[in-house]
């Protein structure tokens, strides 16, 4: 049974062709600079006569790093907030400190978000 496509169609018939590695390595790139599945390209080129590819900007070293540092970080913030959620329904701490320490996660959580968006 063949798969569907978008608009619910069957996807029956298969082509097919062949390349030299040079111009196939070239395809690969284009398709994965696209983002999308080969055939799903692949169909849209031919019949949509697609010709450019539009890729988003890769980012830099430094923004992957950021994003792995505030990643951690927010894993931190998410432990430290579960945390004084539990103290506070058990009563072990006192409702203004609880929002205060809460206030100050928030704060924390907009300046890293701030801080990811001035890199690039």
């Amino acid at each position: 049974m063949g798969r569907r496509a978008a608009g619910d169609q069957k996807l029956s018939k298969a082509y097919s062709f062949r390349l030299p590695e040079d111009q196939a390595a070239e395809l690969n790139a284009k398709i994965a600079e696209s983002g999308l599945d080969a055939s799903v390209f692949l169909r849209d080129f031919v019949l949509k006569n697609k010709t450019t590819v539009v890729a988003r900007p890769k980012a830099s070293l430094e923004k992957r790093r950021m994003q792995f540092v505030i990643n951690k970080a927010g894993n931190n913030l998410n432990q430290i907030a579960h945390m004084l959620n539990t103290a506070n329904k058990t009563n072990r701490l006192t409702d203004q400190l609880f929002q205060q320490a809460t206030a100050g996660l928030q704060e924390i959580a907009k300046y890293m978000k701030a801080a990811l968006d001035h890199v690039d």
